[in-house]
C-alpha cells in the first residue's frame, strides 16, 4: 500500500499539465459517481421496503378506497406503488363525488368470517355509487401517468453511473496517449532516450488509465445491482397498477345493461320533475 501511495504521488508530481486536467476530470466524474450511489442505493432499498409493506397491506383488503381513507401516508413513505395509489385512489374519490352514477339494484353486503378475499363480489353488488366508464378511463390515465413518473424518478441520476462506466476508462486513456505522446516528444527534443528520462512521464500517463478504470469498476457493479433492482420494482408497480385498475373497475364501474341504464335516468328524472311540480305547489296552498 505504502509503495502504491508512494507510485501515485509520483506520478501525480511529475504529470504533464494535460495529465493533470485528465486526472481532476476523473476526480470530479468519481465524485458524482459516488454520490449517486450513495444516494441511489438508500432511495432503492426505502422503496423495496416500503413497496413490500404497502402491497402486503393492500392484499388485505378488497375495497380499493379502503387505504385512502384511513390516510395511512407515513407508513409507505418512498414505495412507487403507494404512489401511484393515491393518485389513482384521488382521482377515483373524485369522480365519485363529482360524477357519480347512482345503482339502485344493490344487495347488503355482508363481511365474510373467512377472510377478505371472498368479499369481492358481495361489495361490488352492494355499492350504490359508481362511476362512468369515460370516468374510468380518466382514472386509467392517472395511473399510466403515475406509473411512468415513478418509473423516471426510479431511473433518475443513472445516466451519471452509465456515463462513468463507459466513459471512465475511455477518459482515463485518452490522458494516457496524450501523456505518452508528449514524453516522446519532450525526449525527442532533449535527444536522450534513457529509462530515467522516460520513467516520470510514462509514469504520470498511466496514471490517468488507473484512475479512469477506479471511476468505472465500482461504477459498473452497482450500475447492474442498481438496474436490476429498478427493473424489479418497476415491473412490480406496472403490475400493480394493472391490478388497481381492475379492482377499481370490479367494484365502482357501473357495468349495467343499457336498458337499466335508461330506466335508472328516467326514474332520477321522474323523480325531480315530481320534486319540482311539489315545490311549486307548495306556496299555492300557504296563499290559499
Amino acid at each position: 500500500m505504502f509503495a502504491a501511495q508512494n507510485a501515485a504521488a509520483y506520478a501525480i508530481a511529475n504529470a504533464t499539465p494535460e495529465g493533470k486536467v485528465t486526472f481532476f476530470v476523473l476526480l470530479i466524474l468519481s465524485l458524482f459517481s459516488w454520490t449517486i450511489i450513495i444516494t441511489k442505493f438508500r432511495q432503492l432499498v426505502i422503496a423495496s421496503k416500503a413497496t413490500k409493506k404497502f402491497l402486503a397491506t393492500y392484499a388485505a383488503t378488497r375495497d380499493p378506497l379502503d387505504i385512502q381513507r384511513k390516510g395511512e401516508d407515513k407508513d409507505f413513505d418512498g414505495a412507487p406503488a403507494y404512489q401511484l395509489y393515491i393518485r389513482g385512489a384521488d382521482e377515483l374519490a373524485y369522480h365519485l363525488k363529482n360524477n357519480p352514477v347512482v345503482v339502485n339494484s344493490t344487495t347488503n353486503f355482508v363481511p365474510n368470517p373467512d377472510g377478505p378475499h371472498t368479499n369481492t363480489d358481495f361489495l361490488a353488488k352492494s355499492t350504490r355509487v359508481k362511476i362512468s366508464m369515460p370516468s374510468f378511463d380518466a382514472v386509467k390515465v392517472i395511473l399510466e401517468e403515475a406509473a411512468a413518473a415513478e418509473a423516471i424518478a426510479l431511473e433518475k441520476g443513472m445516466i451519471v453511473l452509465s456515463t462513468a462506466v463507459a466513459g471512465g476508462p475511455f477518459i482515463g486513456l485518452l490522458g494516457t496517449v496524450w501523456g505518452v505522446m508528449s514524453t516522446f516528444a519532450g525526449i525527442a527534443e532533449s535527444h536522450a532516450a534513457t529509462l530515467t528520462a522516460m520513467a516520470p512521464g510514462v509514469a504520470a500517463a498511466l496514471l490517468t488509465t488507473v484512475t479512469g478504470l477506479l471511476v468505472a469498476i465500482p461504477a459498473m457493479f452497482a450500475y447492474n445491482f442498481m438496474v436490476t433492482t429498478i427493473r424489479h420494482l418497476t415491473q412490480e408497480l406496472d403490475g400493480y397498477a394493472s391490478r388497481f385498475a381492475n379492482q377499481v373497475e370490479h367494484v365502482y364501474v357501473d357495468h349495467r345493461p343499457l336498458s337499466e341504464e335508461i330506466q335508472s335516468a328516467n326514474e332520477v328524472l321522474a323523480g325531480r320533475i315530481v320534486g319540482a311540480l311539489r315545490g311549486h305547489e307548495t306556496p299555492v296552498t300557504a296563499e290559499s
